[in-house]
């Protein structure tokens, strides 16, 4: 696990009160995407779409749409918003018009996860583009079916990945 470089100053990120950045977790560059077969990108939501961070990464991306290094791999999305009408599903879509540009292979959860997918008496993040939790103010800690149903999610994406790398020996 890697996490994107941070591109607001750290005054900036007093101001907003935001937690500590772990520091046992490495930044990721983009020439890290060429050693995986597939990808699972945890994208927080921010004012309702992808963080500024991750499209931040995928522009320093370019040398790898230019030559479509990507493309053909498969990746899912998971996320977290801050509440209902925060991004849930906004998030996932506003990623996936970059896994577009970079002819990467979109694996939504869709319901294959089940009757979970229609459970309504917790609260529940996630939809039929991925696994997801809510935040609320950074202190909800994922539900447990929140956590089966990412579980499941890298599962299945990795199945898909395995597959695909399977046809292409």
């Amino acid at each position: 696990m890697e996490k994107v470089p941070e591109t607001l100053s750290s005054v900036i990120l007093q101001k907003m009160k935001a937690p500590p950045k772990a520091i046992d977790v490495a930044e990721i560059q983009p020439e890290r995407l060429l050693e995986a077969d597939g990808f699972l990108f945890g994208i927080p939501s921010r004012f309702g779409v992808m963080a500024a961070q991750f499209k931040a990464f995928f522009d320093a991306s370019h040398e790898l749409w230019a030559t479509q290094a990507l493309a053909g791999k498969p990746a899912g999305i998971f996320w977290s918003t801050g509440f209902h009408g925060g991004g849930q599903e906004l998030t996932a879509l506003t990623a996936i018009t970059q896994l577009a540009h970079h002819g990467m292979i979109f694996v939504p959860l869709g319901y294959t996860f089940g009757n979970e997918m229609f459970e309504m008496s917790e609260v529940k993040g996630g939809s039929a583009y991925g696994a997801g939790t809510y935040a609320a103010d950074g202190s909800r800690e994922p539900t447990e079916l929140e956590l089966q149903q990412a579980f499941y999610h890298g599962k299945y994406v990795a199945e898909i990945t395995k597959k695909l790398k399977g046809q292409s020996n």
